[in-house]
């Protein structure tokens, strides 16, 4: 869908971010990040510390988050009569969840037919096919449980800029982290301790949930020079009756629905209607949002700082307008924020 406007270029949301800025491992404190806030209106930025959300956020506001798990789904092994080695990251599952959508590397060298072990051979896999997205379709033999030995053998899928090494799996897990199925976390929510959101609804905001497991899509880059031209990667979601209820009840009470991270804010956009309400869906979405794009849902988001020319600074610059994200990103370089999953907040109200 084309929604039109100006700054359809993906070079209009290019910006120079020094390497140094790019956070490489979580804080020790969940809550102590800095906070951008950003109005949208009027593009006037204030800095404050992350736990401000509470005194940012009103009675009858409805925070939305996305409690979606990341799966250990970065597999190293090796293949059977070489043993060269292999990694897979894990992609999407099949109905049975013993074949799998993976990204393999030496991908070239990984034909039909070639078995990989993994660990002491306890998992195992078979290469079916390539797949459209350059990718393979591998299937899993396994003694035992297969997300079981996942958790045995898998490995945390960081993003490709974070070279550290994690020491604390559960960093890259939200608190409120339920529903196995992410290649990546929803990292606005890394900021929340559950006694933050307990004060949060102490206030008089709701807090819902929903799932979208986040695929490593996420991370590619937009390959277009005109984004109406960009193809987004699909993502399965669930939203709950009662969440539906919730955030189309504070809708109708004048109240704001306040996403806590992109995905919340994709999934809603996806399934609200023209005039606020929102009903329980399950579902696939490649909903790209850019500006132009009319809001149905949303109000405001917490989010983090985003790749240059990524699809996740155009969808924030479609709430708040591109001149104000990029002069609040400016800002926050200026101030040395920390950029990226493991870096510090921005609200847009």
């Amino acid at each position: 869908m084309h929604y039109g406007g100006d700054n359809l270029r993906v070079s209009d949301y290019d910006f120079e971010l020094p390497e140094e800025l790019i956070a490489q491992h979580p804080l020790a404190e969940r809550t102590a990040s800095r906070l951008l806030l950003l109005h949208k209106n009027s593009g006037a930025v204030e800095h404050r510390r992350f736990p401000d959300v509470l005194e940012i956020l009103n009675p009858g506001d409805c925070l939305v988050l996305n409690d979606t798990r990341v799966l250990l789904a970065r597999l190293l092994g090796r293949k059977v009569g070489g043993g060269a080695a292999v990694e897979f990251v894990l992609l999407k599952p099949l109905a049975n969840h013993l074949d799998w959508e993976v990204l393999a590397r030496p991908g070239k060298r990984l034909s039909k037919g070639t078995m990989v072990h993994f660990g002491q051979g306890e998992l195992a896999a078979e290469v079916l096919s390539d797949t459209e997205a350059g990718g393979k379709l591998v299937r899993f033999t396994v003694d035992g449980e297969f997300y079981a030995m996942l958790d045995k053998l898998g490995q945390m899928p960081l993003p490709p800029y974070i070279k550290e090494q994690l020491l604390d799996k559960e960093r890259y897990q939200t608190v409120y982290s339920r529903h196995l199925g992410s290649a990546a976390a929803p990292t606005a929510g890394l900021h929340f301790t559950s006694e933050l959101l307990d004060e949060v609804r102490a206030k008089g905001v709701k807090v819902v949930f929903l799932t979208l497991h986040i695929g490593l899509g996420t991370f590619r880059p937009v390959q277009v020079d005109d984004i109406a031209d960009h193809k987004m990667h699909s993502e399965y979601f669930e939203v709950s009756a009662e969440t539906a209820l919730t955030i189309t009840q504070t809708k109708q009470a004048g109240g704001r629905v306040i996403c806590v991270g992109t995905t919340p804010m994709r999934t809603l956009e996806s399934i609200g209607t023209e005039d606020g309400f929102v009903v329980a869906s399950t579902g696939w979405t490649d909903i790209f949002i850019y500006p132009g794009f009319k809001f149905k849902i949303v109000d405001g988001l917490i989010t983090n700082f985003h790749l240059p020319k990524s699809t996740l600074i155009m969808l924030v610059s479609a709430l708040a307008g591109r001149e104000n994200v990029l002069q609040a990103y400016h800002a926050a370089i200026r101030e040395r924020y920390r950029f990226f999953s493991f870096g510090d907040a921005m609200l847009i109200i």
